[in-house]
């Protein structure tokens, strides 16, 4: 089950928010779907998977400037902290149904993930480094400035 810490979305320029993903079920098993623009809400140039995490291992760490991802947790679970400079949320991802999109400008800190964990990113880009933010000091600089 995947949950929320909090109720406010966070993102200015695309809120975060949780996806219930297409599920078909039947007596052999279950299928969740995402078709790009349709759950995801972005088209998917990109789609890589973490796993085998060692113990108290984190992730993410970064922020992006124009990115979209869609983050799953395929396989056991995990926490993402979300901050866009204003307002922060948690989640707890470790259900496949449900994904949680995280739009442009918003920092993420991935933790907390189980032995098993396999958390799917589908994203909007290629890798472009230059779209990163990696200091968080500067990230926060760049979306508080006033508009």
């Amino acid at each position: 089950m995947a949950a929320s810490t909090t109720g406010t979305p966070v993102g200015r320029v695309k809120p975060s928010r949780l996806i219930q993903l297409e599920q078909h079920r039947n007596e052999h098993g279950c299928i969740s779907v995402v078709e790009s623009e349709w759950a995801a809400g972005f088209p998917i140039q990109r789609v890589y998977f973490l796993h085998d995490l060692a113990p108290g291992t984190s992730r993410g760490g970064h922020a992006h400037r124009a990115l979209e991802q869609l983050f799953v947790a395929a396989h056991g679970g995990f926490t993402i902290r979300i901050d866009d400079g204003f307002r922060q949320a948690e989640y707890r991802l470790d259900d496949p149904s449900t994904g949680l999109y995280v739009g442009p400008m918003v920092w993420r800190d991935l933790s907390d993930f189980t032995p098993d964990a396999v958390c799917l990113v589908l994203a909007s880009q290629h890798y472009q480094e230059a779209d990163y933010y990696r200091d968080h000091a500067h990230f926060l600089r760049d979306c508080r400035r006033p508009e």
